[in-house]
């Protein structure tokens, strides 16, 4: 059985087949790497973790998401804050919320390690879940600080656990993101960031009409490979564009779950796919 992305990289070659993911890991490890230099040699570039950090010590950012339950526990945030967390808002509002699953979250990089594992085991067994799960976890995530005067949720969020496990080197949480590789190693296929991270679900309502997007203009070149269906990590954003269902739109991902992670791009034989805009319009004929 062929792996995804085998004829692309046959036909241009392994580094095309491979260059947003090739970007998204730089993109993980050096924010990952500027956050540890911040933290033990004093580096003013990035410092802090991703819920609060600052850059150059000037420019402030705020996770939203923990931003939101502190203010829902009560607390009202300092104006650094505030600030921090608009631009950060501001920021995932433009490139589209869920970029921060795919660029920015280190446990992404222990998904996707669990999702190419299953594509080498040959495993294709799943158990079915809904994608509405992670929206009724984060709405029990945003409720807990309201009824509790506590931000509950950071004290098992596996992103939070993880970053601060390979900063600072706190093993509280590595038991969980084991477990988290094994469920959807075993278990769900892209389990946890499709099915159950209301993180994930929080940054999805940011991006919603974000500017940059992945388009089709070549979508009638399509050979139904498959190919971007396997290494999606959210694959029912692909049938809309890839079957004509928007009607009267262009040939745009505009589904807020897609995470602008290019993997469609790296695996595509034929080029359907390219990164832009929500304005697109362009159809190019099939060759």
């Amino acid at each position: 059985m062929s792996l995804p992305g085998e004829r692309m990289v046959e036909q241009q070659g392994w580094l095309k087949g491979h260059r947003f993911l090739l970007l998204r890991r730089l993109s993980q490890f050096s924010i990952l790497g500027l956050f540890f230099a911040g933290s033990h040699y004093g580096w003013t570039l990035l410092q802090g973790n991703l819920s609060s950090s600052s850059v150059l010590g000037v420019v402030p950012m705020t996770d939203p998401f923990v931003f939101s339950q502190l203010l829902l526990a009560g607390h009202m945030p300092e104006l650094t804050a505030i600030v921090g967390a608009l631009l950060v808002v501001g920021f995932y509002a433009l490139v589209g919320g869920r970029s921060f699953c795919s660029w920015v979250c280190p446990v992404n990089i222990v998904t996707d390690a669990a999702a190419w594992l299953r594509r080498r085991l040959g495993l294709v067994k799943t158990t079915a879940l809904s994608p509405r799960l992670r929206y009724w976890l984060l709405a029990m995530a945003l409720l807990l600080p309201l009824l509790s005067g506590y931000i509950v949720w950071e004290l098992v969020n596996p992103v939070s656990l993880l970053q601060r496990g390979l900063i600072f080197g706190i093993s509280g949480g590595w038991s969980l993101i084991g477990l988290i590789f094994l469920f959807d190693l075993v278990i769900t296929q892209r389990g946890w960031c499709r099915h159950l991270c209301p993180m994930g679900a929080f940054y999805s309502l940011i991006g919603k009409a974000s500017v940059v997007r992945i388009r089709t203009p070549a979508r009638q070149r399509c050979d139904d490979c498959m190919d971007c269906y396997k290494v999606c990590p959210e694959p029912q954003v692909l049938k809309p564009v890839l079957k004509g269902e928007q009607h009267g739109v262009a040939p745009v991902i505009l589904d807020p779950n897609c995470t602008n992670c290019g993997r469609c791009i790296d695996v595509c034989a034929v080029d359907v796919f390219k990164p832009g805009t929500r304005f697109a319009t362009e159809v190019e004929k099939k060759q």
